[in-house]
């Protein structure tokens, strides 16, 4: 130990640790001048023994006390560019307001055209489409899913040419195609044809690619569908076409609004998806789900519902290091509204926290129907 000037502390030096001697009880090892209080820098001590140091030296508040201080150490962002923003389209009369889903709406083309552009203009850089099919295109084949003029290629065409710079995302899955409402083609047991699946999706993918797609999303969860998908793709040329796979989507309770939306929650009836999708209590499974899809080609991957699966989203950060997606699905949102109406959470605050939260378990994206409003609150 070295003496200060009169009335100054004076310094002890410690192996591994700088202290500075004052005027409280001891801390640490007896050997330690009993008014020594250690002041632990990062540089001279590992993480795991910053708990030696102890309150007055350590004031945690410190960093909290005004909000200059609070953005200086914050870790975690949220920006317009972290976010998608889901859209309906339909035509007709299914045109309209989605009732389970208070503020969204199922947009016809034009009216799409127009929210793209404001959309882009906020600096949100990507939507993620999702059709509408009247119930006389419906089969239990899916064929429309396969139309180069159907709803969806139009819809694309449509948003690329008046927002070329914008990302457009669509899903490639055939729930909203089939008379049955599951992802999927079924055989004669009533199963899922994982096989007969994945060669339609690798077709309905191929068409949207060729109609302007910036990012196909498989959502179907049959196996084996990302490198059929990336195949077919590089053959055709669309080399740059990027694949988002729902690589780990379980088969949660919080869709019911989503299927309301596309009209596919009476198809589908009191039937489930648990035969392909992911078991709500499984963890490890989903890192197995992607490795496989990042293995056979995903550029990202995503992680579905959001919330209540945000475990699986760090999981997932930690162990691949590659662009993840995680999806505050319409559940979410509805429960979310309901709150919000009834004067029990306030909009902006929760909304916005919810986000953040995303963003700290590692999701590199979010498609949240928030979008447009989270981006104009950051716009501020």
């Amino acid at each position: 130990m070295r003496a200060g000037p009169a009335g100054e502390s004076a310094r002890v030096d410690l192996p591994g640790a700088s202290v500075i001697a004052g005027r409280t009880r001891a801390i640490g090892p007896a050997s330690w001048r009993a008014d020594a209080v250690p002041i632990i820098t990062l540089a001279d001590r590992p993480r795991t023994q910053l708990s030696e140091a102890r309150f007055p030296a350590i004031r945690m508040r410190r960093t909290r006390r005004t909000a200059s201080l609070r953005a200086m150490v914050r870790q975690t962002s949220l920006a317009p560019q972290h976010l998608i923003q889901p859209l309906f389209v339909a035509e007709g009369s299914l045109v309209g307001e989605v009732a389970s889903m208070p503020g969204v709406a199922r947009l016809a083309l034009d009216a799409l055209v127009a929210e793209c552009k404001a959309i882009e203009a906020l600096g949100i850089g990507c939507v993620a489409l999702f059709p509408v099919i009247p119930q006389t295109l419906k089969r239990d084949d899916g064929e429309e899913a396969l139309n180069p003029d159907g709803l969806v290629p139009r819809a694309l065409r449509a948003v690329k040419q008046a927002c070329p710079g914008l990302s457009v995302m669509v899903d490639v899955a055939l729930d909203p195609f089939t008379t049955h409402g599951h992802d999927g083609l079924l055989d004669a047991e009533g199963d899922v044809d994982n096989s007969g699946t994945v060669e339609v999706l690798r077709r309905q993918a191929l068409i949207y690619a060729r109609a302007g797609a910036d990012i196909v999303a498989p959502s179907d969860m049959m196996d084996g569908r990302v490198g059929e998908i990336r195949q077919v793709l590089e053959r055709d040329g669309q080399h740059h076409t990027l694949i988002l796979s729902y690589a780990a989507k379980y088969a949660s309770g919080f869709y019911g609004p989503f299927r309301d939306a596309v009209g596919s929650a009476a198809n589908l009836g009191k039937a489930d998806k648990r035969s392909y999708q992911m078991d709500p209590a499984n963890s490890d499974e989903a890192l197995r789900e992607v490795a496989l899809d990042v293995a056979e080609g995903a550029d990202i991957v995503m992680v579905k519902p959001g919330m209540p699966y945000l475990d699986i989203v760090r999981r997932v950060k930690d162990r691949f290091g590659v662009p993840v997606a995680a999806y505050q699905v319409s559940g979410e949102y509805a429960m979310l509204q309901a709150a919000i109406a009834n004067g029990w959470l306030d909009r902006r605050t929760a909304l916005m926290e919810a986000l953040l939260c995303f963003r700290r378990a590692g999701a590199d994206l979010i498609l949240t129907y928030y979008a447009r409003q989270a981006a104009i609150w950051l716009g501020e």
